[in-house]
Order: C-alpha cells, then structure tokens, then sequence
C-alpha cells in the first residue's frame, strides 16, 4: 500500500513592510483531479474605483523563504515554480489571480500542474499588479507585496 504522507498543505500569507495588514491562508489539497488551492486573503490595498475591485498576481515561486533586502523585501521567494520549463503563464507556479473586494478576496481552483511535494518548503506570492499572461519571464505583475511559505 502506497501512503502519501504529501495529501495537504498550506501557507501562512503576510504582508510586507508596505502592506502589513495583508494576511490570510492558502490551502493545497490533493484530490482526484489534481490539487484544490484556496486562498482568503484579508487586508488587500483596495480601489479607488467604486466599479471593480483590484486585481493581483499570485504565484508559486521556487525560493524557499520570504526574505529579501533593501530592494526587494521578498527576493529570496526567486522567479516563479516551473518544474517543466514551459514558458509563462504555463509555469507550475502561475496561478489565477486574486481579486480584492473590499481589501478581501477569496479564490479556489482546480490545478494539475504539480503535486504538493513539488511545493513543500516553496513560497506564495501576492504581486500588486495583475499577471497579464504574456509578459516573459513573469507576466509584469509588479512587486511583491505578501508572501507565504508553503508547510
């Protein structure tokens, strides 16, 4: 009998030194189908348009914590997770994106693109900008706002 002791994980989201009241949780859960991500986040920068929300990147990135230095509080979460080296936006790592309602948001989604020991000890990324699923290497979706390790 083959016992997956990888079936679930989840990352703790914080925000940086510029957005502090980000936080939220982001859950991984093998099923059937691939892997089920829910993300509720709190404390999202809100609009200015009373009409929409914003929009924000969020990616799986292949670094392993979420340091950085002066320029780039978070540099060490690196480039994004691509365990197949596909171009983006087919990168293991790139996800839908998040929109904010009201400084929340909530998404969940159905991925095939990696199994939760490919993310163990990875990071998740909330970007100020939305991915716009283009852009080399990484779909401008801007600085790095919040950060997560995955556990």
């Amino acid at each position: 009998m083959h016992i997956n002791i990888f079936n679930s994980a989840k990352a703790h989201i914080k925000g940086g030194k510029k957005f502090p009241k980000i936080n939220g949780l982001v859950t991984f859960k093998e099923t059937k189908h691939g892997i089920l991500i829910t993300a509720k986040i709190n404390g999202l920068p809100q609009s200015n348009n009373k009409c929409t929300g914003r929009f924000f990147g969020l990616h799986i990135h292949d670094g392993n914590s979420c340091t950085g230095n002066s320029n780039d509080e978070f540099a060490n979460a690196k480039s994004h997770l691509s365990l197949t080296d596909c171009p983006h936006p087919f990168h293991s790592g790139d996800l839908p994106p998040l929109i904010e309602n009201n400084g929340h948001a909530y998404m969940s989604v159905l991925i095939n693109k990696f199994k939760i020991k490919d993310i163990i000890g990875k990071v998740i990324i909330i970007h100020d900008s939305p991915d716009d699923f283009t852009t080399q290497p990484s779909g401008n979706s801007g600085t790095k706002i919040a950060c997560g390790q995955i556990k």
